[in-house]
């Protein structure tokens, strides 16, 4: 292997040789490889003999059609413990399927919700990379910020901007890749890093999120079969949810410098950073105030709209903030957000001169998002048709039967909870319509044992998270494989999962022990929440 050695500029004249090494090699070692490194690499060589993932899901799609019709001449059948109705497996290769596939083909591509959301929020995150905003602000944070506490800042921003929900999947990994390459490292190690802290990190926060209200709701109807009188409190995984972000934090930051950056090697991309690259000319230092302005400025008025009690993008009826216009706004804010200081940065760092400057920024910003938007469509059919053929809820309600009967009880039956649910969420990724489907079970299954709902709904999330960024059906997991590419075209899928890897088994390993210690020592898990049920 050839390793080109680069130089980077210091004080005086000392030069400092950075090595290069192939993408797909890594740093050379003559080290004795671990246990856990030889399995990785086995992952890694194992994923990246799959053909193209453009192909992958196409043949996964065809398994799901094929599937569909043997489920459905066999009679594969469950009984859905949310409605009580009989749920069918649905042949989707019969007269009616193909009608349907042919007819719905577009519909389920142009109304795939993740297409629409990428592509708005690339938009901002684009021109402010095409303008030279995202550089310059980097450069001007990271070169002057111990390089000990980036990293420890991209994992909390990222646990926390899962509050933005799927907005912070798009935006903040990309983002932490930036700041890796300016930084001379390999970029992929940040977008790895920020893409597990928001994924694996959703059921961890410093505040109460969409998320929380949303299963809520569907804990509060399960509970009441057995307790009708039984109200659910939003708030009722805060404090476990709170202790939680202290935990994956250092645990992120430790894969990440340990595994993950020694593992996939240096910089793969041929780059030479010099002063000229770190110190910002004074145009860049106009652009970035113009920038800064615009960013409070925006800030101040959607703070506006939703501080008063009659604020806009408050609920109108019941003046709530999480149910509300501004939280169905998010994607739409971030994308302002983006784009707002974008055009002012670029307008006074004169990269911004003209409206065809800005159609011209705009346009290069999503060049590359072609793969993404072909992916996009192969995605929304297999994801559609595996909904349809009924075989995702099938699956699901019966894997909670089965741990039902095997006459576990106490912590292990918790535990044995928690695995499975991180089980089905490699096969269906949406955390609201596995728990409509788990919750009827478990939550009155669990309550007659003697647990809440609270620990019910907490060993849920604890589980629906820690697979999350390792699994294909999330939406989210190609679009991290189109960024990816942007800095190593040869990224294949077996090498992504095994770099997150690592990540998933050490989240659910010790957020585990954190949900053992919490049983164990009998602590409330949230406001007027607690573990057993009275």
């Amino acid at each position: 292997m050839i390793i080109k050695i680069q130089k980077i500029k210091t004080e005086g004249d000392n030069t400092m040789a950075l090595p290069n090494p192939s993408p797909e090699k890594g740093n050379v070692s003559t080290k004795k490889k671990t246990v856990t490194q030889k399995f990785l690499d086995l992952i890694e060589r194992g994923g990246n003999k799959f053909p193209d993932v453009l192909t992958l899901f196409a043949i996964i799609t065809a398994i799901i059609l094929i599937s569909s019709w043997i489920a459905s001449t066999l009679g594969v059948s469950a009984i859905n413990p949310a409605t009580n109705e009989r749920l069918d497996a649905v042949n989707l290769l019969n007269g009616d399927g193909i009608r349907r596939i042919m007819t719905e083909m577009v519909n389920n591509f142009v109304s795939f919700p993740p297409l629409g959301l990428v592509l708005v929020v690339m938009l901002g995150v684009g021109l402010a990379e095409s303008t030279g905003l995202v550089s310059s602000f980097m450069r001007r944070i990271v070169f002057a910020a111990p390089q000990k506490l980036i990293l420890p800042t991209i994992v909390l921003i990222a646990i926390l901007g899962n509050a933005a929900a799927d907005a912070a999947v798009i935006v903040l990994p990309p983002i932490a890749a930036l700041i890796y390459y300016t930084l001379g490292k390999n970029p992929i190690v940040g977008l790895v890093a920020a893409y597990a802290a928001v994924a694996g990190g959703f059921s961890a926060n410093l505040i109460i999120t969409s998320l929380d209200v949303l299963l809520a709701g569907f804990t509060e109807s399960s509970a009441q079969i057995i307790d009708p009188s039984y109200k659910a409190n939003p708030a009722m995984n805060f404090y476990f949810v709170f202790a939680s972000t202290f935990v994956l934090l250092p645990i992120t930051v430790w894969i990440t410098n340990k595994v993950v950056e020694p593992r996939l090697g240096a910089l793969p991309v041929s780059t030479v950073m010099d002063d000229q690259k770190t110190e910002l000319s004074r145009a860049e230092k106009k652009g970035l105030r113009f920038a800064t302005i615009t960013v409070a400025v925006f800030s101040i008025l959607i703070a506006l709209t939703i501080i008063p009690e009659n604020g806009i993008l408050r609920n109108q009826e019941t003046g709530a903030i999480m149910d509300s216009p501004f939280m169905s706004s998010l994607v739409a804010i971030m994308f302002l957000f983006f784009f707002l200081p974008a055009l002012a940065y670029g307008i006074g760092a004169k990269t911004i001169k003209s409206d065809k400057d800005v159609a011209s920024h705009l346009t290069k910003a999503m060049s590359g998002m072609g793969y993404y938007i072909v992916l996009t469509f192969i995605a929304a059919q297999m994801i559609t048709y595996f909904a349809w053929s009924n075989l995702g809820a099938i699956l699901s309600i019966k894997g909670a039967e089965w741990l039902q009967n095997i006459g576990l009880v106490g912590l292990p039956l918790l535990i044995g909870f928690i695995l499975l649910s991180a089980l089905i969420n490699l096969l269906v990724a949406s955390s609201s319509a596995k728990w409509a489907i788990l919750g009827p079970v478990f939550v009155p299954m669990l309550m007659i044992l003697g647990f809440s709902p609270e620990f019910t709904q907490l060993a849920y999330r604890i589980g629906d998270s820690i697979t999350n960024m390792i699994t294909p059906m999330l939406a989210y997991f190609a679009i991290i494989l189109t960024f990816a590419k942007k800095y190593d075209p040869k990224m294949g899928v077996g090498t992504l999962i095994s770099a997150l890897l690592p990540y998933s088994l050490a989240f659910m390993v010790f957020w585990i022990l954190l949900f053992t210690v919490w049983y164990l020592l009998g602590l409330p898990i949230g406001p007027d929440a607690y573990i057993r049920f009275n």
